[in-house]
């Protein structure tokens, strides 16, 4: 009999094993099923080579492993899968997860499911984006999947650059009618070094524009920039519409429910390996809090076996390890955590009773465990500053206003938040924030407000690098999407902001282009708002981190100065109606007002000095015609548009109840 070696991939040993005479195609074709599922347009382009499917590895239960590896085993367990879901933002990923669940009758036929249940943050739902990961799970033909949904705009990076660490596999979740977008190149990027298994998830394909031959290619095209293996260029292509909850691996062909990419999921997803006999090890994830249980770690077991209340060894990366207990143990199990007394190696868990677990730790066996690699992600690029609120409103609306409550909460921040990393100012009510960019903390800014915190914010400067005495700032990729007849607007102002061009293309019928730019982070910097008025409200900005570059020069965010109040006071119609004449204002009649709040836009460059809270003197008064006074509706800005307005000498008061910007008081004495 002939012998032929076949090498899986994904971490899973050599195998020998039988090879059939004259194999036909379509025998081919049944043992690897994940293969040749890219449109015969895509095939002729490169090579095609075979790939270790998850149907082989099914046919191995446990593999013999190196000399090296000791006395224990690896197997696989065939009875869980492990995915993620990771896209650019507003590509559906949360919506297809809503059909998942309702498909898996996770719920009850009568019960009452709002939409995007995964969003289950007030700030998730108010801005209709995912900002944190989170678990859930489903049965499928007798296999439990655990499915993590992850964030898509590109701030929020560092969620997905973690829980990756969980998972065998991701669903590549792609809009049929954009295709690849900045974010999706990080992702798919990240997924590729992991070595994970990817499967390619066109959504939205009921869209009247859709292009579904486009965006596979586009997609393929991607795969080849980021130097993925040929096993993952051979990507299984599931057609979907989220909404509907339809998929099929034809866009002309669509099933009538998920099965088509149930099925995907289990044939393309690699199996769990586990250590069958290994000491116990588990990487934590996540974290989560509850009132009555306290922290609860979240991670996937890698090697043994958990069970409530035996002993374990925590370990952190620099090898210093503590005992602990523990209490609870729990599993996702469809769209609830449940109580369980034992966890086997391979499925997803959530651990309770160590109440200083960090993300990055690792609990072992309590004799024998070692620590498992820590989690790494990218750098911040970001920096704001935090301090206590010193305006003459402070402590009117806010529950914690001291510089001790603000180095708790901040710090708190960190035992989560991966991705932010916080340092002591140049005083002691003075904290450093980094962060991934200015939603990644205006997130935090809001979460902080909501919980009754009061402080003062700084403008957001980009984190330089100093290399070799040059000094390098970082770079980001901006994708803008805008109606050609607002192009030139929008090319311009770009082009103000040190914006190189990269690509520019139709962005499909629909009469507009999408135009890719590489451009300083500083530059980005209150880009948004000016872009929306550039294009009365029809552009789409999207941009992700490339890389540092060298100093771009100077450049000019605002050409308009700030109205700033004369006095303390409350406003009046008299003084608003004069006030208007000069900007626009932020304020209405008896508004609360002190001296050096901004009140306005001025309408030229440089700062003005108003006076808002001046009376009409009674003898002034002729006829009550002369009394009725018509104001302009004044500006609101939401804290994201205040914290872009802001200039170096100006800051941002953040209370419970109101958002107010000023002069900084410390930097105009200087002056």
């Amino acid at each position: 009999m002939q012998m032929q070696t076949l090498t899986l991939r994904g971490g899973v040993p050599s195998a020998r094993r039988a090879a059939p005479p004259q194999a036909s195609s379509a025998h081919l074709a049944a043992s690897w099923p994940c293969l040749l599922r890219v449109p015969r347009s895509l095939r002729r382009r490169r090579p095609r080579s075979l790939r270790a499917s998850a149907s082989l590895e099914q046919e191995v239960k446990e593999v013999a492993p190196a000399p090296s590896a000791g006395k224990s085993s690896q197997a696989t367990r065939r009875d869980v899968r492990n995915i993620a879901i990771v896209a650019h933002v507003d590509h559906g990923k949360t919506t297809l997860v809503d059909s998942m669940l309702r498909q898996a009758k996770v719920f009850r036929d009568n019960q009452v499911v709002q939409e995007r249940i995964m969003d289950s943050n007030d700030l998730e739902r108010e801005r209709g984006i995912t900002i944190l990961s989170k678990n859930t799970s489903i049965t499928y033909k007798g296999t439990k999947i655990n499915i993590i949904d992850t964030p898509g705009h590109s701030d929020f990076g560092g969620e997905v650059e973690r829980v990756l660490n969980m998972v065998e596999g991701v669903l590549l979740v792609v809009d049929s009618v954009e295709g690849p977008m900045p974010q999706t190149r990080f992702v798919l990027k990240k997924a590729l070094e992991f070595g994970h298994a990817v499967v390619v998830v066109v959504n939205k394909i009921d869209r009247p524009t859709a292009r579904p031959e486009f965006v596979v290619n586009s997609t393929f095209e991607l795969f080849i920039e980021l130097n993925a293996t040929d096993e993952q260029c051979d990507f299984q292509t599931v057609y979907a519409s989220g909404i509907k909850g339809k998929a099929g691996l034809d866009p002309e062909n669509l099933a009538d429910d998920l099965g088509p990419l149930f099925e995907a999921i289990l044939r393309c997803i690699p199996e769990p390996r586990i250590e069958k006999d290994g000491a116990l090890q588990m990487l934590v994830s996540n974290t989560e809090y509850d009132e009555h249980k306290g922290r609860i770690a979240i991670g996937r077991l890698h090697a043994g076996e958990l069970q409530r209340g035996m002993e374990v060894k925590v370990c952190t990366p620099d090898d210093s390890c503590r005992v602990a207990k523990v209490s609870e143990l729990f599993v996702y199990q469809n769209f609830s955590r449940v109580p369980v007394e034992y966890v086997g190696a391979g499925d997803i868990c959530a651990v309770c009773g160590m109440s200083d677990i960090m993300i990055g730790e690792t609990i072992a066996d309590k004799v024998t465990g070692t620590p498992l690699p820590t989690i790494k992600v990218e750098e911040p690029t970001v920096r704001m500053s935090f301090s206590i609120n010193t305006s003459p409103f402070v402590g009117r609306e806010g529950k914690y206003v001291t510089s001790r409550n603000l180095r708790d909460r901040l710090y708190r921040e960190l035992e989560r938040n991966l991705a932010m990393k916080v340092e002591d100012g140049e005083t002691a009510d003075t904290f450093l924030v980094s962060g991934r960019g200015t939603l990644h903390l205006t997130i935090l800014i809001e979460n902080m407000r909501r919980e009754g915190y009061e402080f003062m914010i700084g403008p957001p400067k980009v984190i330089n690098k100093t290399v070799d005495g040059k000094t390098l700032e970082p770079y980001e990729i901006a994708a803008v999407e805008v109606p050609e007849e607002y192009m030139g607007s929008v090319v311009e102002l770009l082009g103000k902001r040190r914006g190189q061009m990269v690509n520019m293309e139709a962005s499909g019928p629909e009469g507009t282009t999408l135009l890719k730019y590489k451009i300083p982070t500083r530059g980005l910097i209150g880009l948004r708002n000016a872009i929306l008025t550039a294009s009365r409200g029809r552009a789409i900005l999207n941009t992700i981190f490339d890389s540092y570059g060298p100093w771009a020069g100077d450049l000019s965010s605002r050409d308009q100065g700030s109205l700033v109040a004369f006095e303390d006071g409350s406003t009046t119609s008299y003084a608003l109606l004069n006030a208007q004449e000069r900007g626009v204002l932020f304020v209405q009649p008896g508004q609360d007002v002190y001296k050096g709040q901004i009140v306005g836009i001025h309408q030229r460059p440089g700062d003005l000095a108003i006076n808002v809270c001046k009376k009409k003197a009674a003898t002034n008064v002729r006829s009550n015609k002369e009394t009725t006074v018509v104001l302009d509706e004044p500006l609101s800005y939401s804290l994201d548009d205040c914290i872009e307005f802001i200039q170096e000498d100006e800051i941002v008061e953040v209370t419970p109840a109101s958002i107010r910007m000023c002069k900084n008081p410390k930097i105009s004495k200087k002056k």
